[in-house]
Order: C-alpha cells, then structure tokens, then sequence
C-alpha cells in the first residue's frame, strides 16, 4: 500500500520529525511510499528522501507557499493527493501543518486520527494509537469513512532510520493561486533564535524544571545538566507562569507535547497536565523532594531527594564521562 507522507522541512532539509514519519510509513505500510513537500527549499529537501526509501516526491517550491498563509499550501497538498492517490497521508502533529491539513481534509472529505503515537495496518485501514484524557489512557483508532485517511504523528514516536534507498522522481507540482487563497498575506516573520540547544519537539533529550526550583536562577542548573547531555530545557507551566523561563519552552496540555528518548524533570510535582505533554517519553527520569510527587507513578527511574543535591554531582559525572 503506498503511503503519502507531508514533509516538514528547515532551509532544504527534511526536519527530523519528517524522517520520523517516512520510516513508520516505510515499516507499517509495507508499500510504496509517496512524498509531498511543499514551500521555498522543497526541491532540495525532496532530493534528501530517497534515503529514507520515497520513490515519487510532489514539490511545489515557490515563494507563494510561504508568503501567504494556510491557503496556497493546502491547494497544493490537495494537488499531491489526487496525482499520488495513496489511500493514507501521515502528517506531523504541528499546529501550523494541522491548520493545512484540516482545510485539506475538509476539501477532500478525508477521515483525521490526530496525535498519534503508534500506527498499525489492518487492510488498507491505518489503527492510530493515541493518547486521551491528559495521558490517563490510550485510545486506539480507524477513519470508518472517507478516503484518503489522515493521520497526524507526533514527534518522536517512531525512530529515524535510513532504509528502502532508492531514486526519488521528483514531479512539480502545478499549482495556480487565485485572489481567494490570498487572502490572508504573512506580512513578518520572527525567527526565534535557537542557540546551542536543539528544537523542543524534535530532541532527543529534554532536561525539565519545574516550581520545586524556587527561583528563575535555578534554571542556571538546568541549562547546565542539559548542555552536558546535549539536550533541551523544558519547562512546568507553574515555572513559566513564574516568569522563570519563556513560555516557549512549557510542556504539557497547554504548552508543547514532547517524546523524548530521555526526560529528566527536576522540581516537577508531575500535575495530569504537564503529564499530559511528557508521558510518552521512553524514559522518565524524576527528581523530587516530595515522594508523593505524582510524577513519581510514571517515572521509570526516581529519586527523592533535594535538586540542588542531585544535580551538581549528576553534572559531574555526566562531563567525566564524555
């Protein structure tokens, strides 16, 4: 069965996430896989996709992707969809992504499965694993009418692996913009600036900390712990709240979902609500003063114990070892 994936890219480079994807639907679709891949750098990120096995890449790679909003994408997405007509699109679970394919999916009259975290073929049907009330439970799911069936995956549910290598034919997309889909014209764009420290949502190794911190200068601490492990710092909304770190780094149901291969949290109590963007993670490391913390129910490893205890020797430790 060919599955169509919707490629995320930075400056012509598929986003980690995007491999992520091509691999489970490598893997779990058993077919043929079908790329689209849309906006300035589509070209160069769609040469990049034979590696991870896509054999016929749709590119739009125009300047009018980005310069307005929502609208030019999905009327390219919905081109790719009826040249490939693959009965499944995996997509990732980015707000920005969600607002096109929602439009697509409507225009289309496509089935959606939002934030999975597993896939599973039953036929030409794809079962969606996914979440539900804050992380308490999983919900397995099927589109039981329309076709194609959309299917939103959220990072680092699957592993990024090179496989299926093959030639990528590259077809252009034609896509023509009338005064409608203009309509809403992207006027500024502010670059956050990333440092040194890998995105959010894509890394690997995320170091959390939360109120247990007592102030902003505890997350001195934090950046030292995740520079050691090459990670990026998260934060609890009680901490961002505070005014103790930005709000771009909150995890959790009103911040950013995460799934990271490691998760260290420190001064977290562990509310269903940060639970909710974290518990996915592969492994949960805990560090509490509090041994009632409820993040302490999903921990894989915890410890009891004063941060500013823990943490300098863990520090330590992790730079003797590198």
């Amino acid at each position: 069965m060919t599955v169509l994936v919707l490629v995320d890219h930075d400056a012509g480079a598929p986003k980690k996430i995007s491999n992520q994807i091509l691999t489970a639907a490598r893997e779990v679709g058993g077919g043929g896989v079908h790329a689209v891949v849309l906006g300035e750098g589509a070209t160069a990120s769609a040469e990049k996709l034979g590696d991870y096995g896509v054999t016929k890449a749709f590119v739009w790679d125009d300047g009018d992707a980005d310069a307005f909003a929502t609208e030019p994408r999905t009327a390219a997405l919905v081109a790719a969809l009826e040249q490939s007509a693959a009965p499944i699109l995996l997509y990732p679970a980015d707000p920005f992504i969600t607002d096109v394919v929602a439009r697509a999916a409507v225009r289309v009259e496509a089935g959606v499965v939002t934030d999975a975290t597993d896939l599973e073929l039953d036929g030409d049907t794809m079962i969606a694993t996914k979440a539900i009330f804050g992380g308490e439970m999983a919900s397995r799911c099927k589109v039981r009418e329309g076709r194609p069936q959309f299917i939103g995956v959220k990072a680092n549910a699957f592993t990024a692996e090179p496989g299926g290598a093959s030639e990528c034919q590259i077809v252009v997309l034609n896509v023509s913009l009338d005064d409608k889909t203009r309509r809403a014209e992207v006027i500024d764009t502010v670059e956050q600036e990333a440092g040194g420290r890998p995105e959010m949502t894509e890394a690997s190794f995320i170091v959390a900390g939360g109120r247990g911190l007592g102030d902003a200068e505890g997350f001195k601490l934090i950046e030292e712990l995740a520079d050691a492990l090459g990670a990026a710092v998260g934060a609890s909304r009680a901490a961002t709240d505070a005014g103790w770190y930005p709000h771009q780094h909150q995890i959790g149901q009103t911040g950013k979902t995460v799934a990271p291969q490691l998760y260290v949290g420190a001064g977290i109590s562990g509310a269903i609500q940060h639970r909710a963007g974290m518990q996915t993670s592969q492994t949960i490391v805990a560090i509490n003063k509090d041994a009632d913390a409820p993040i302490f129910s999903i921990a894989d490893f915890a410890v009891v114990g004063d941060l500013y205890k823990v943490l300098p020797p863990l520090i330590e430790e992790i730079r003797k070892r590198k």
